[in-house]
């Protein structure tokens, strides 16, 4: 398995995913530039967090128009495995790989903490390694992750089991005392129809090394390993 991830002029936890793929889940890891267009060899792309171009215009606006989008595209269509991490899941908002808009959080201010996600789809290469309804702390960092989409787009994700995290209370219920940023149907994190491409705003990649205050991201990169591996 070989991962990439990619670098855009303004992102900013592109060396935390390198980090734990590379360091912690010894997996071979890229760093991929904007600008690249081959990704031969690369079985997972990982679109970081961050604030890509400075997030002007709108998150992730600018970003998806860099040359390295439209092989994404190609290799998310292909089958290839692709987990957009806060600016990355707007980035593939923006694309289009994944339905719906990140809006400004219902408050109007940045968000960054710790958060409770339910684990509504363990069956996805990204979740093997938790369960359906395991409730898992990871921390947020953004100022537009309030998920938005339409009613039948909302419908579809709900009757095929595409919504993957849900925000929740400590009781696993998915209320709004549990919901930061005011995303429809407490939304956080949702897969393509192909099951192939992730998104979600929650960071476990700062959640994914023992010394933190969860290692309940870790989780996560180690269910996308064993899945690429052929171990499950």
């Amino acid at each position: 398995m070989k991962a990439g991830v990619v670098v855009f002029p303004g992102s900013n936890c592109d060396h935390d995913c390198y980090h734990i793929l590379k360091h912690v889940l010894d997996v071979d890891t890229a760093f991929l530039w904007h600008k690249d267009t081959d990704l031969s060899g690369i079985d997972l792309v990982v679109l970081p967090g961050g604030f890509s171009y400075g997030d002007y215009l709108r998150s992730g606006a600018i970003a998806k128009l860099s040359p390295i989008i439209e092989s994404v595209a190609e290799f998310a269509d292909k089958g290839g495995h692709v987990l957009g991490i806060c600016n990355g899941f707007q980035v593939l908002t923006e694309t289009g790989l994944l339905p719906g808009v990140l809006m400004r959080n219902r408050s109007l201010k940045f968000i960054s903490r710790y958060v409770n996600l339910r684990v509504d789809n363990a069956d996805t290469p990204y979740t093997t390694r938790y369960v359906d309804g395991e409730i898992v702390s990871i921390p947020i960092a953004h100022m537009d992750g309030n998920y938005y989409a339409d009613e039948a787009t909302l419908n579809e994700l709900e009757a095929n089991n595409r919504i993957v995290f849900r925000y929740c209370d400590d009781n696993g219920e998915a209320s709004a005392e549990g919901n930061p940023n005011g995303s429809l149907n407490n939304i956080a994190g949702i897969m393509n129809k192909g099951g192939n491409v992730l998104g979600m705003m929650p960071h476990p990649e700062r959640c994914a090394e023992d010394f933190m205050e969860t290692n309940h991201g870790y989780y996560l990169f180690e269910s996308i390993k064993k899945t690429l591996s052929g171990v499950l």
